[in-house]
């Protein structure tokens, strides 16, 4: 996200980097639609699944009413210290099980990546189990104290999902290969480790950020570099598309948890999926996930990662819901036309998750940004903390 803050103009850049879990078929997804629009106010109703809605606004910065800063003002003296110390804690804890349990051991090396996917045995059973309780622990110590999570869906959504095709009479059951999500905070990644522990796409520079580079290894995370002109977008849309088929029919593999948006939201939309979770043609799990708030959004949109962090842990409460839909097993005609898996298992996850569509994309996110920014500082604030 902060990366996405940095360094932008409002001018039309040239044509973005393709994200290198899309293909070629769906890059134009990526390209500007609102380039002729400089009015922030416009911007905000062309760009409406980017903009903030809560007390906080755009950037963090808005107007807050009185009570709300007596209560930020009180629980940043004494409930953020004591998060921060007590989150602190567990991660450093996990960390010393991963390092633990690597001791000794060889990383994955291929397709420029380093994991440590392939662990079997006692390490791997004493990594999820304890990766899943410490995750349901961090999301506890930052205030999600009850998650209300709904499974299998309504019946609509199990109709739906077999609507374009389904499991013939003669065919067994079928391993998902994959679990999709809506992408609003760096929160679902945690709701994710707390309920599957699965292997997610991340920047490279996540492996080398203090504490969480392990665990992410240790997750069997593949790395992408999103910034990079010479991007190898096709090696790694491959080493997706192979984690996937493995999780298809391997029992044993780890999961992998792909967010079709490749970029987040605020929650109220559900923007352009790209087709990188569907090119293995196996069955993906959607899952959607929203955080009703009265006071301070977890989404994380326009705002600097230490001040979100900051605001987010000076919330008394924070709630999370979660739907798991029934696994979404493609046709034919789906499995041929990875675009058209991916738009119908869209307009399923929106019509059970009461979720708007949107066309837009990252590069519209990105000028929406760097508008912000510019206004900002044209106000006489600093954008960064």
């Amino acid at each position: 996200m902060e990366s996405e803050l940095r360094g932008f103009n409002t001018k039309p850049s040239k044509t973005p980097q393709p994200d290198p879990t899309h293909d070629d078929a769906s890059s134009r997804d990526d390209r500007p639609l609102l380039t002729s629009v400089s009015n922030v106010l416009e911007l905000e109703k062309k760009c409406a699944a980017y903009v903030r809605n809560d007390v906080y606004g755009a950037m963090g910065r808005g107007e807050l009413p009185l009570m709300e800063k007596l209560q930020l003002g009180i629980a940043f003296v004494t409930l953020l210290p004591l998060r921060i110390i007590l989150v602190m804690t567990v991660l450093v804890v996990y960390y010393l099980i991963c390092r633990i349990c690597t001791l000794f051991s060889v990383p994955n090396h291929g397709e420029g990546q380093e994991d440590y996917a392939h662990l079997g045995g006692w390490r791997r059973t004493v990594i999820l189990p304890s990766g899943r309780f410490l995750s349901k622990t961090l999301l506890f110590l930052v205030g999600f104290y009850r998650i209300n999570e709904t499974h299998n869906g309504s019946k609509n959504s199990q109709e739906n999902s077999k609507t374009a095709g389904t499991l013939q009479p003669d065919e067994p059951e079928q391993r998902p290969g994959a679990i999709v999500s809506n992408h609003i905070s760096y929160l679902d990644i945690l709701y994710h480790m707390s309920s599957s522990f699965p292997s997610f796409v991340a920047k490279r520079s996540v492996a080398n950020i203090p504490l969480v580079g392990l665990i992410s290894k240790c997750l069997g995370c593949v790395y992408v570099q999103r910034e990079s002109k010479s991007s190898d977008f096709k090696g790694v849309s491959g080493v997706v598309t192979d984690r996937v088929c493995k999780a298809h029919q391997d029992e044993y593999a780890p999961k992998i948890l792909l967010f079709p948006e490749g970029t987040t939201t605020n929650g109220d939309y559900l923007i352009s999926f790209k087709t990188g979770a569907f090119l293995a043609r196996a069955p993906v799990v959607p899952v959607i996930l929203k955080y009703p708030y009265q006071r301070f959004s977890p989404a994380w949109e326009s705002v600097t990662g230490v001040r979100h962090v900051v605001f987010l842990l000076c919330q008394f409460v924070n709630h999370m819901e979660v739907t798991w839909l029934p696994v979404y097993y493609p046709s034919q005609l789906e499995k041929d036309d990875p675009k058209l898996y991916a738009n119908n298992v869209r307009r399923l996850m929106a019509s059970e998750g009461n979720l708007i569509l949107s066309d837009i994309g990252l590069a519209e996110k990105r000028i929406y940004l760097a508008t912000l920014n510019e206004t900002n500082q044209r106000d006489g604030f600093t954008f960064l903390i």
